[in-house]
């Protein structure tokens, strides 16, 4: 029997509505405030050892919050978030990045976030500049970089640490065709040593070749989950 290293059991989260001051102000004198906005509602799903899964769906249907769940980003407002081993969440573009810091200094300021020590990412420096492929820019500031450059940068860093859970929000598609292939071998390898992927993408081309199992969710709800083919032909077939 297989036992989840992460596992989501009835989990729903809420955000409430931000407000203007005059129109907070209103609310208080007419008495009526907005519900807070569900952004999960009883999400169950169990994350396995060595397997990559993908979440898909619409903008705004709550994948890069489930991945913030997972990472202790967010915090439940119902049910609970059960998890085993490291976690490395690689959200965005150039997530814990200092602008006016060089490439290098962020490598030794992203790892730190990550939970690794001057000394472990130093080892692991000229891996992380030799795949980033930016040893020509390696200490120029960051705010040179281009989108695709801090994406390549964060992922050789989160890479060379190699997490027992890698969480990665819309990062892969970023960069040239070759680069990205790159990638996808990068997070296959990591997988092979005993990894766990979680990643978060509209390139429902590099999802297929590269999760095990794919979660549709829309609107906050979970409405399929399995095979990549099966769950893209959900995602087509719901509509706003």
């Amino acid at each position: 029997m297989k036992v989840p290293i992460i596992d989501l059991e009835n989990v729903s989260l809420f955000f409430p509505y931000q407000l203007s001051p005059i129109n907070w102000v209103k609310s208080l004198f007419q008495g009526k405030q907005k519900p807070p906005f569900c952004a999960l509602k009883n999400v169950n799903l169990k994350v396995y050892k060595g397997e990559v899964l993908g979440i898909i769906g619409r903008n705004g249907s709550g994948k890069s919050t489930i991945l913030r769940v997972m990472s202790g980003i967010y915090s439940a407002d119902e049910g609970r978030v059960l998890g085993h081993g490291v976690q490395t969440l690689l959200a965005g573009l150039g997530t814990g990045f200092s602008t006016h810091q060089t490439g290098r200094e962020n490598a030794f300021i992203f790892g730190s976030i990550l939970g690794k020590t001057y000394n472990e990412i130093n080892e692991k420096l000229d891996d992380i500049i030799e795949f980033s492929e930016l040893s020509d820019f390696i200490d120029q500031p960051l705010r040179t970089y281009s989108a695709g450059m801090k994406a390549r940068l964060g992922l050789a860093v989160a890479g060379a640490i190699n997490p027992d859970i890698l969480l990665i929000d819309e990062v892969l598609g970023v960069g040239d065709p070759q680069f990205r292939d790159k990638s996808m071998k990068r997070i296959l390898s990591m997988v092979e040593e005993a990894g766990t992927v979680v990643i978060v993408s509209h390139s429902f081309g590099l999802m297929k070749n590269i999760c095990n199992r794919i979660v549709h969710i829309h609107k906050g709800e979970i409405v399929f989950v399995g095979e990549p083919e099966e769950a893209i032909k959900s995602y087509y077939e719901i509509s706003d």
